[in-house]
């Protein structure tokens, strides 16, 4: 393919799609707003799973190099009530079909799989033009206006890309999470952290959980979640980090100290995360010249556990397509064929589980979910 193909957004998506491509000859440009790979941290853990994400990773030859990065050991999981009280404990599976890896160590595997200059670092982009003689005007923050013939947004749940597809947008789907953590467990909290067993505690009630993860060397990472109106998000004022927390904690009035600890003596920066999603199956036209990789296409909650796991198995599909017709237009109709059931389905069950997680019924609803599974 002859084409210039610029990908708007570095992540594990985009990244999956310029490896594939140049593993096959094939050059492409990413453009991604964060100044370098390192300007911020890239969160938790990730289940990647054998049909989707782990599929994307042997199609970018990186399997062998992906299996140092799991961490046996850490999938274990548990459901407890709000007093403490264990309704579902999970061991650990050293054969799981979704080992647990850090999102940061995976995303430096594929950056540092691609050809040097690959990502222009620091190039947001501000704009993009179709031009009536074919292929796009890239307008961006930095360096001179760029030009492609194919773009790909996997820009994430704001994407520059998806308006010249559908005037869809995400919605906020009445849940928030605040990020909590014990960087520095210590005899303090050793009741706290032996709550939680080896892998990840799931503390849910309805409208309200406390999720966290623990990990091997200790630290403890995790997330508040709570069903509450977009205007009471706003009421929070994290300014004061403990003063912050204090109020959040407030929602969790009756729980066990044990469990609210997690808040109180978190030492992370209190980010207020509200949980966006699209419209669940949605599609668009085809558009010459333009598609859309991971959230930008689906975005969900993470409830699924799918998000990461569909955006490297859609760049994946869209870098195959791209490879073996030798027409563009037809690459892209067929990979888009497949997207939108494939997004749809993975939506679908996302907001279902968001239900079970926070719903009247939760938290058995929990239990049973993970029962069955």
């Amino acid at each position: 393919m002859r084409k210039t193909i610029a990908i708007i957004g570095a992540g594990l998506g985009g990244l999956t799609l310029a490896r594939v491509l140049q593993t096959h000859g094939v050059a492409a440009t990413i453009y991604e707003s964060e100044a370098s790979a390192t300007t911020r941290g890239q969160g938790g853990l990730l289940d990647i799973d054998e049909e989707t994400g782990q599929v994307a990773l042997r199609a970018a030859g990186l399997y062998d190099e992906f299996l140092p990065l799991v961490r046996p050991g850490e999938d274990a999981k548990r459901v407890v009530d709000r007093h403490g009280t264990v309704l579902f404990d999970q061991p650990a599976d050293p054969g799981s079909a979704r080992p647990e890896v850090d999102r940061g160590e995976l995303r430096r595997l594929l950056v540092d799989s691609l050809t040097p200059g690959t990502i222009r670092w620091g190039h947001k982009l501000t704009s993009v033009r179709h031009c009536p003689e074919g292929g796009y005007d890239l307008t961006l923050t930095k360096g001179p206006a760029a030009r492609a013939d194919l773009v790909v947004g996997a820009d994430g749940a704001w994407s520059k890309v998806r308006p010249l597809l559908t005037p869809a947008t995400p919605s906020y789907s009445g849940t928030c999470f605040i990020e909590i953590a014990l960087t520095q467990a210590g005899q303090d909290h050793r009741a706290s952290v032996a709550a939680i067993g080896s892998g990840t505690l799931m503390a849910v009630a309805p409208g309200r959980g406390i999720i966290a993860h623990r990990y091997a060397d200790g630290r403890v990472r995790g997330y508040v979640a709570l069903n509450k109106p977009e205007g009471w998000m706003r009421s929070i004022d994290f300014s004061e980090p403990s003063a912050g927390l204090r109020q959040v904690v407030d929602q969790f009035d009756g729980w066990s100290p044990l469990l609210t600890a997690f808040v109180t003596e978190s030492d992370a920066e209190p980010w207020l995360r509200p949980i966006h999603a699209l419209p669940v199956g949605l599609t668009w036209d085809r558009v010459p010249g333009v598609t859309l990789v991971g959230d930008a296409a689906h975005l969900m909650s993470p409830f699924a556990g799918e998000g990461a796991n569909l955006a490297m198995f859609d760049g994946a599909e869209l870098a195959r397509e791209l490879v073996e017709q030798p027409d563009a237009e037809a690459a892209l109709a067929a990979y888009e064929e497949r997207l939108f059931p494939r997004g749809g389905d993975a939506a679908r069950r996302s907001a279902r589980n968001l239900e079970i997680f926070f719903g009247p019924e939760a938290p058995r609803s929990v239990a049973a979910l993970f029962d069955h599974s």
